[in-house]
């Protein structure tokens, strides 16, 4: 209970009691006066007058312990009473204006008691209600959640990068490639992993040069005046991380209106009601930095070949003219010989370079697809058994190996290598092996085990040479053209220990930025949130942030875990956690966790508390390399944390030796539970969390507060608007206002 807000009450019921008593006073003692017949009055006044002052002290203390009295049985009324009811329909109101489920509990009086059982009741009644509804919403609503799926199971397996956005700018739907794709262009990914670039509601600006985008969706715009059936625009850009992206953009256009469907039909597909439609438009990327240096060294390469060629040519062809006098001396027309084999020697040695190098980008060109090294080994163990006929088993397997590999030729060879082990060496079992190979770093090496007899190195030569033949098909290509496919190598060993042959081929492995992230999908059990189409009605082009719904923004919730209490006084950060919030959903998927090096000690008391050791610090990146990319990420957005007060002050202290000013408007879940429930005793984030029924799950962890935050903070923001708190603004003005928010660090 807030001690001022009671206290305030009290007095002035006390005063209005003490009022109350002298007024009845003065109203009684007129009474007995004017019942008074003239005689008595006379010898009254006497005695009044003589003893006034007396009286008149006796009032005063008789009025005095009237009002202590009257304030110390107020406030016991007001402690067992008011106070009680004033936190019942505290708690009852958050029930009532959020999906929190849990019983009231009266503290005292018997009217309470007797409210808080016909409050539980209705809460009960309202429960079945709702399961009632939301059963009949399941069932209407599952065809839906099926398109969704299907949607959401398609983009995250497309193998472009699609973007879309709506007229601001603002991502609203992506795919998992182009996350992969951002993280590639991040100017930070070993602390941020690009998630300070993509991310829902965040600004497509912050990768693209917004005058390069305007353009495009005029040029759009106008061909669909024109009349256009499918207007689209294309262009080439680099980022900030030196990359070349080809972009395709395409429009998003609004779905006709229930109320006249043919009106799109009616004005013609050149009507100025199409140009109307666009409501967004889609971005499909493609990194071709890699083409174009391919392209630059094919362009190299023949320059090379032309202007060498030239010079040479030129030389034969003089010195060939100089042959043809017949009075040319011996010593001359050796001369002249020598030029010409020289030349020609050195135009062979060049063409010859020429000829590698095309032949190294022929195989580039090869489409190689990265694969889980684990099921291309099933793959091939199936596909060995089924046409062949032998056992095959994997072993040694290293289950986290991607490869990049052309994988129907690959599995042609190891079919093909199977069925000759079977047939000309009798092998009776094969195993398949798989791991990083030692001493080559981006390869790993791929084995074909065998128990058998010895095998000749002419007759690995032999199949390696020789055109494949796989069950009743057969091939050019050899186990060498494979090999070359993949800039690899291809040899055999032998066992003796283990009394086995193996052959081994060396494959390249995928990079790092291109496979896929598994670890997300695992962390939150459940296919990350990558569209929220509710984003094409927001804008934030006419009105400040101020001015806008507290519903409609969008949020960082964070927390930082630090060495102490003191960041005037030396302690320092050693964690930073966040999420986001967009469009009222919180994007658990969409988070910032980071641990610090704080380099200096870290206390011994605060070990037990956040969990962090000082070994866990070790080797990881500091402040001033974290900040930015955490800065990066919450850009755009609201910061909202628990006691923010304390977690601004570390962020402010680190401004010059950092770079980066955190200027966003800010929100402290503190000040708000104060604000909406000013009875209430506690507004530490464990006791809120009890009263939302939020579980706190990793306290005293940076991303488990922040959190835990989060979701105190949503379902802050309907109590708010019941408290006729709609904007930032109003949220901000009206949190200043609250005794914590005195609260300095």
């Amino acid at each position: 209970m807030n001690p001022r807000a009671l206290d305030r009450r009290v007095v002035w019921a006390s005063v209005g009691l003490v009022l109350a008593l002298v007024v009845w006073l003065l109203v009684t003692a007129a009474v007995l006066w004017s019942t008074l017949d003239a005689d008595q009055r006379d010898l009254l006044r006497p005695l009044l007058s003589d003893r006034g002052d007396s009286v008149s002290v006796l009032v005063v203390m008789m009025l005095l312990v009237f009002a202590g009295l009257g304030i110390y049985a107020f406030q016991a009324l007001a402690r067992h009473f008011l106070a009680p009811a004033a936190q019942l329909a505290e708690e009852a109101t958050t029930l009532a204006r959020t999906d929190v489920v849990r019983p009231l509990v009266a503290r005292s009086g018997a009217e309470n008691q007797a409210l808080a059982h016909v409050l539980n009741l209705l809460v009960e009644q309202r429960g079945r209600l709702r399961l009632e509804m939301d059963q009949r919403v399941r069932e209407a609503s599952q065809r839906v959640e099926l398109e969704k799926s299907r949607l959401a199971a398609l983009m995250s397996e497309l193998t472009q990068s699609v973007v879309v956005c709506n007229l601001d700018g603002r991502i609203l739907l992506y795919n998992q490639r182009a996350r992969l794709q951002f993280r590639a262009l991040s100017p930070a990914p070993s602390v941020s992993g690009g998630v300070e670039l993509m991310g829902l509601g965040r600004s497509i600006y912050s990768v693209f040069d917004r005058k390069l985008v305007t353009h495009a969706l005029e040029s759009i715009q106008q061909r669909m005046l024109r009349g256009a059936a499918h207007p689209s625009a294309q262009f080439v850009t680099t980022t900030a991380a030196g990359q070349l992206l080809r972009v395709q953009m395409a429009p998003v256009r609004a779905a006709a209106s229930s109320e006249d469907p043919y009106a799109s039909a009616e004005n013609g597909p050149g009507s100025t009601s199409d140009a109307r439609e666009l409501t967004g438009f889609v971005l499909m990327l493609e990194n071709i930095t890699l083409d174009y240096e391919s392209d630059a060294a094919r362009d190299q390469v023949l320059h090379t070949l032309t202007e060498g060629s030239r010079s040479a040519l030129a030389s034969i062809q003089a010195a060939m003219d100089m042959l043809d006098y017949p009075d040319l001396d011996t010593p001359t027309r050796e001369r002249f010989l020598r030029v010409i084999r020289e030349e020609v020697h050195g135009l062979s040695a060049r063409i010859a370079t020429v000829e590698s190098g095309a032949s190294a980008q022929i195989r580039n060109r090869w489409p190689l697809e990265d694969m889980l090294g684990a099921d291309l080994v099933s793959a091939a163990v199936r596909r060995i058994e089924t046409v062949t006929g032998l056992p095959v088993a994997a072993t040694e397997i290293d289950p986290t190996l991607w490869l990049k590999v052309e994988s129907f030729s690959l599995l042609q060879a190891l079919v093909y290598l199977s069925g000759r082990l079977a047939d000309e060496f009798e092998a009776r079992f094969v195993q398949i092996r798989l791991g990083a190979a030692p001493g080559s770093p981006g390869k790993g090496h791929l084995d074909l085990i065998w128990s058998g007899g010895a095998m000749s190195t002419e007759t690995v030569m032999s199949w390696e040479m020789d055109p494949m033949r796989v069950g009743q098909d057969s091939t050019r290509l050899s186990v060498r053209d494979v090999v070359e496919r993949h800039s690899g190598a291809f040899w055999f060993e032998r066992e003796r220990v283990r009394h086995q042959a193996f052959f081994r081929f060396l494959l390249p492995l995928a990079r790092p930025q291109e496979q896929i992230d598994t670890v997300t999908f695992v962390r939150n059990e459940a296919r990350p949130e990558y569209y929220d189409f509710d984003l094409f009605r927001t804008t934030d082009q006419t009105r400040s942030l101020d001015e806008r719904k507290l519903a409609d923004l969008a949020y960082t919730v964070f927390d930082t875990e630090t060495t102490g209490l003191d960041p005037g006084g030396g302690d320092e950060i050693i964690q930073i956690g966040a999420a986001r919030i967009v469009n009222g959903k919180l994007l658990r998927h969409e988070s910032f966790e980071q641990l610090v090096d704080p380099r200096r000690s870290l206390p011994a008391a605060s070990i037990p508390i956040h969990g962090i050791t000082p070994d866990m610090l070790m080797g990881q990146p500091g402040i001033e390399t974290v900040l930015p990319a955490f800065h990066l990420f919450v850009q755009d957005t609201v910061l909202v944390a628990h006691n923010a007060a304390f977690d601004m002050r570390f962020l402010q202290l680190k401004e010059r030796k950092t770079g980066v000013v955190f200027d966003q408007p800010v929100l402290d879940t503190l000040l708000l539970s104060a604000l909406v429930h000013p009875q209430q005793s506690s507004h530490r984030l464990e006791a809120i969390a009890e009263r939302f029924n939020v579980p706190v799950i990793g306290r005293h962890t940076a991303i488990g507060d922040a959190l835990v935050t989060a979701e105190i903070f949503l379902k802050l923001i309907p109590l708010l608007a019941e408290a006729g708190i709609h904007t930032l603004g109003q949220a901000r003005e009206a949190a200043q206002r609250t005794y914590y928010a005195r609260l300095k660090y």
